[in-house]
């Protein structure tokens, strides 16, 4: 798995243009919002926001910039499903995820420190996966797969409840971004 496939992965879930009236991003191009477009330099009609721009801007700002590649070194699959939380979530809430499942699997601080839950990967959170990742073995990328999907469950029927528009989106969360 690579990023260049995980990308296709997403344009092939994200489609073309989109704008849903429920949807607080307004229109989106291959999953891509106008307002990080414009803030990455276009200023066309969202309508015709280029592939190859999307691919780009994937790659910079949803595994660059929040440091997924970093995690794909130590936990491929991991980085996989950070990559498309942080697409649908946001970078900084994916990498939480992965924060907090660290700081509740660390067996009260004796496997590593605890670290704070800030949302950037930096070397502490990078030490902490590989000490996750030495002590727990094999099973340890799919273990913290289950308690990010948890955490990411969890957070789309909190924001259906708290706000009854994104009803229409859950089945299609749940569904298709989870597992």
């Amino acid at each position: 798995m690579t990023i260049d496939s995980l990308i296709d992965t997403v344009l092939d879930r994200e489609g073309g243009y989109v704008n849903h009236p429920a949807d607080r991003g307004g229109e989106t191009r291959f999953g891509i919002t106008a307002a990080v477009a414009r803030a990455n330099g276009y200023g066309g009609p969202m309508r015709s926001f280029p592939v190859e721009q999307a691919r780009a801007l994937y790659r910079r700002l949803y595994w660059e910039a929040p440091r997924f590649d970093a995690i794909a070194d130590l936990a491929p699959h991991l980085a996989a499903e950070l990559f498309d939380s942080g697409v649908n979530m946001g970078p900084a809430v994916a990498a939480a995820f992965l924060q907090r499942a660290l700081n509740a699997l660390n067996r009260g601080a004796t496997d590593y420190p605890d670290m704070p839950v800030d949302g950037c990967i930096g070397a502490v959170t990078l030490a902490a996966l590989a000490a996750f990742l030495k002590r727990r073995g094999a099973g340890g990328e799919a273990v913290l797969l289950k308690a990010i999907e948890a955490l990411q469950g969890e957070r789309y029927v909190a924001l259906a409840e708290s706000r009854p528009a994104n009803e229409a989106f859950l089945y299609g969360w749940l569904a298709n971004r989870i597992g």
